[in-house]
């Protein structure tokens, strides 16, 4: 079987390619990719026995199978941790979002890009003055942490990142959520990994709103069906 393996960072300097393609035996694992990659491609040896692997966006490892048609990618150990800012939280309170933008800019940023979603006061012709939301916190808070590691998977240049999603009751024109992301330029995707961000946070992390309104609540239940690997 042929698999497309992508490359970044350190890996891509030294392919001068931003990916590879490699043939591979049916029932071949990681293990097996790497030892196929240092073999075709001298260049890459000293890199990718310490390099990261992702299989369909999911952190692999050496026995992870692979099949035709994986989106494979190779990275270095993303360096988020320590030297990125992550902030990742439910709120009760309200977000400044200057002071954000300030904690996910470093000395290397030259770009932040920030998404709030608002309460509306109208909602399908209906006049809405509040929202409650809820969530089940714990669950809550630690797929926040997964988007932002999603995020630093597919957006490999990019550099902090802020997931906070308000919860208990909310008026018009009052921020629900904040997703920014910093870059240090804004083609290295800060715009395509705020965009990924919000739309992750609307499919996996539980939370939901109720609209209060003159006519009446109601609770607003989303249609995403959370699939394996979410």
């Amino acid at each position: 079987m042929k698999l497309i393996v992508k490359l970044f960072a350190t890996l891509k300097d030294r392919a001068k390619a931003s990916q590879v393609t490699v043939e591979l035996a049916e029932g071949a694992t990681v293990a097996t990719l790497r030892e196929k990659l240092v073999a075709d491609f001298p260049a890459l040896a000293q890199a990718v026995s310490s390099c990261v692997v992702a299989v369909n966006q999911e952190f692999a490892f050496p026995g992870t199978l692979l099949d035709e048609g994986d989106e494979i990618a190779l990275f270095p150990p993303v360096s988020g941790g320590a030297e990125f800012p992550t902030v990742t939280r439910i709120s009760l309170e309200k977000f400044d979002v200057d002071q954000i933008i300030r904690e996910l800019t470093l000395s290397t940023t030259g770009a932040v890009v920030a998404f709030t979603g608002a309460v509306r006061a109208w909602e399908r012709e209906k006049q809405v003055a509040q929202l409650f939301y809820e969530a089940y916190a714990p669950m809550a808070e630690a797929k926040l942490k997964q988007v932002a590691d999603e995020m630093r998977v597919r957006f490999p240049q990019i550099e902090g990142i802020a997931l906070i999603q308000r919860v208990g009751t909310l008026t018009a024109g009052e921020p629900t959520v904040l997703v920014a992301v910093s870059s240090p330029h804004r083609d290295q995707g800060c715009f395509e990994a705020a965009r990924y961000g919000i739309d992750r946070i609307k499919e996996i992390v539980p939370v939901w709103k109720k609209e209060i309104g003159p006519n009446g609540e109601q609770w607003i239940e989303g249609h995403y069906t959370p699939q394996s690997g979410d």
